[in-house]
């Protein structure tokens, strides 16, 4: 269809959409049309000609709007093609087929407009996410107050109210609640948050009043970047598409100037007569004369179809993506992607969620019960060490109250000790609670902090005094795998990804647990990050030819490796600025599970690409061949002929893009998070 203007590069749109009521326009120069024909076939020739001539002058309207816009930008192209395509037949006695011709094209133009307006709604709908109000405290009223989201400063305090939109990022201060944020993210599941937990502009508080600290200012929010970040994309051009635009003009007076030496060749040097009323006089009507035969060749040789063969495809992958937390920066981000054959893999942060969690609980001695969480958040009450946190969140979310504690004392490269209910309790090394153990039970908690440390786990001891006697437990953290990274492996080999391989600067014994637990093909441990960049660089070499290789990581400590890769993936990054600023493609859920279907999206559109190339190719070259051939061959190549195949070509590329809107997501519900249990049978070998 007719070229993109300068405004609007990426989308490939023409001027058309700029004159109100196309559509319309073009289903009543049809019905005329339709008229037309049937009075032909009722032998009411002049009706028929009028209502043609009628349904020319409606369809040439819109069309010259769209071909003066060209020409006054000093361009000749796809517009001016088709008006003077259609001139020329309604000039020679052939006016129905040229309102054919600007009805098809009319018709296929707003048609192409609808059709790339709906690969936009995904963009659209992030514009409606757009808060358009908020409350924040006003310090000399005391009270809160309605205010403009973009006023919003960071620091600033703001209230967010049940079933609101949250206008800003923030990060909460007060209260509990669940957040839907599934537009940016795709994920269908609420995500619980607290006090310290960051939320984000666009999102939707869905159970309890939030207080909140604003963190970006509304320009600078999460929602804005995502959204400017998906425009840009939609207006990136894949190489092969540059290489069109550059072409498209010199072709189209390529074209034009052929049609006219076909013209003069088949009147002067073939002796065809130059019209078909000269044909008809000489007694050869029907017979191909030049004139039709150099229209015919004009709109058949039209590149309407490759002009836009790869942007409908590109935006309608790139739509498709956003829709469920996938930001494919471009066409070019999308082919390197679907022509990765192998990937790397991060591990903190990537394959699990950077911190540690309580895995398990070993029982030594005592009762098996949630009691030692209370113990434990206690004794870590006031620390912030990651152990701490792990505990702290594992009680939080039990419910479970911390009992008062005295005599609080930590100790450096020890542990923590207190005294609860007159009694002391004890949480850090062997050594530490070891006083606090019977003597028989010292071996079964040594073997217990073996183990943990042999699996790449962190174990701490907890031991205290009761009226029931000494309760002493090993409490094993490991840093839990995100969802889906168990299945992620088996999915990519699927994909003939191959190898699967995991970098990681943790120690080595880590490394091998989480590698076992996955299925990685290979693991590096222990690794700097140009030791990661060296990786990447022979994994690239490693075969011949060589391979794309992906790398996908949390799109901060990674950032060396994802700028080596031939593609760079960023998952769980919505608050990234790194990730959504460095990457090619970023995920905003942390579902692993995302990889393998980005890249099955990826491998589609390039496959539609190629089908869309191929059908506009291929249309042009089989359809210009049959006129010249046919003519010289004596058959002449009806002009409702070539319009037919020539618009339909265009719309087939189009409704062949749009079923990339189509690609089944994700799982509809990502794999949860596991609860881990508060007791757990004693730690395998």
């Amino acid at each position: 269809m007719p070229e993109p203007g300068p405004t609007n590069p990426g989308t490939q749109e023409s001027h058309r959409r700029d004159l109100p009521h196309a559509l319309p326009a073009a289903i009543v120069a049809g019905i005329l049309l339709a008229a037309s024909f049937l009075m032909g076939w009722l032998d009411l020739a002049d009706q028929a000609a009028a209502l043609a001539w009628i349904s020319l002058a409606i369809g040439g309207i819109y069309s010259a709007w769209d071909a003066l816009g060209s020409l006054f930008r000093l361009r000749f192209d796809i517009d001016a093609l088709m008006v003077v395509a259609a001139g020329l037949a309604g000039a020679t006695g052939h006016p129905s087929d040229g309102a054919l011709l600007l009805f098809l094209f009319t018709l296929a133009g707003a048609l192409e407009t609808r059709a790339m307006a709906r690969t936009r709604n995904a963009i659209e709908a992030l514009h409606r996410l757009m808060p358009t109000a908020a409350v924040a405290w006003d310090t000399a009223a005391s009270a809160w107050i309605d205010v403009d989201p973009a006023s919003l400063a960071p620091d600033r305090r703001i209230l967010i109210r049940t079933g609101q939109t949250i206008p800003a990022d923030s990060r909460i201060t007060r209260g509990r609640s669940s957040i839907d944020q599934a537009t940016l993210t795709g994920e269908s599941v609420p995500r619980a948050v607290e006090e310290g937990d960051e939320v984000y502009a666009g999102t939707i508080n869905l159970d309890h009043p939030l207080e909140a600290e604003v963190t970006r200012a509304a320009g600078e929010s999460s929602l804005q970047r995502i959204l400017n970040l998906v425009l840009e994309a939609q207006q990136r051009r894949e190489p092969i598409q540059r290489i069109i635009d550059r072409l498209s003009q010199p072709y189209a007076v390529g074209v034009t100037l052929l049609s006219i030496a076909v013209f003069l060749v088949w009147w002067k040097v073939f002796n065809f007569p130059p019209t078909s009323a000269a044909a008809a006089a000489s007694g050869n009507a029907g017979e191909p004369d030049a004139v039709t035969t150099a229209i015919t060749l004009l709109i058949v040789a039209s590149p309407c179809a490759l002009v836009i063969a790869t942007p409908t495809a590109t935006l309608a992958a790139i739509s498709r993506g956003a829709r469920s937390g996938v930001l494919l920066k471009g066409g070019q981000a999308i082919e390197r992607l679907a022509r990765a054959g192998a990937l790397c893999l991060d591990k903190t942060g990537t394959l699990t969620f950077g911190r540690p969690r309580l895995a398990q609980v070993h029982v030594i001695a005592g009762p098996d019960g949630p009691d030692y969480l209370a113990v434990a958040a206690a004794l870590e009450s006031g620390s912030t060490h990651p152990i701490a946190v792990a505990i702290q969140e594992r009680a939080a979310a039990l419910s479970i109250t911390p009992p008062d504690i005295t005599n609080l004392q930590d100790l450096p490269g020890r542990g923590l000790s207190g005294v609860i209910g007159g009694r002391d309790a004890r949480l850090g090394t062997f050594e530490h609670v070891k006083p606090l153990v019977p003597p028989a039970l010292h071996p079964r908690m040594r073997e217990a902090l073996d183990r943990a440390r042999l699996r790449g786990d962190m174990g701490t001891a907890l031991a205290w005094e009761s009226a029931a006697g000494p309760h002493a437990l090993v409490l094993v953290l490991a840093d839990a795998l995100r969802p889906g990274a168990v299945a992620l492996v088996e999915r990519l080999h699927a994909l003939g990804i191959s190898p699967v391989r995991m970098l990681t600067g943790d120690n080595a014994i880590t490394a091998r647990t989480i590698a076992q637990r996955t299925g990685v093909d290979a693991f590096d441990a222990e690794l700097l990050p140009q030791d990661k960049v060296r990786i990447v660089q022979e994994m690239k070499h490693a075969a011949t030819p060589p391979t794309p290789v992906a790398v996908v990581g949390d799109g901060v400590n990674d950032a060396p490796a994802l700028a080596a890769a031939d593609v760079s993936i960023a998952i769980g990054s919505i608050g990234s600025d790194a990730a959504l600023e460095s990457a090619d493609i970023v995920l905003l859920n942390d579902d692993l599970l995302t990889v393998p279907w980005a890249i099955r999206l990826a491998r589609h559109a390039r496959s539609v690409v190629a089908f869309n190339l191929a059908v506009a190719l291929g249309t042009i070259a089989f359809m210009a061949g049959i006129t010249l051939a046919g003519s010289l061959l004596g058959y002449r190549v009806p002009l409702s002929i070539a319009v037919l195949t020539h618009e339909g070509g265009t719309l087939l590329v189009v409704l062949n893009s749009l079923r990339l809107l189509l690609v089944p997501g994700p799982a509809e519900n990502p794999l949860p998070v596991p609860v881990l249990p508060v007791s757990a049978p004693p730690l395998p070998a």
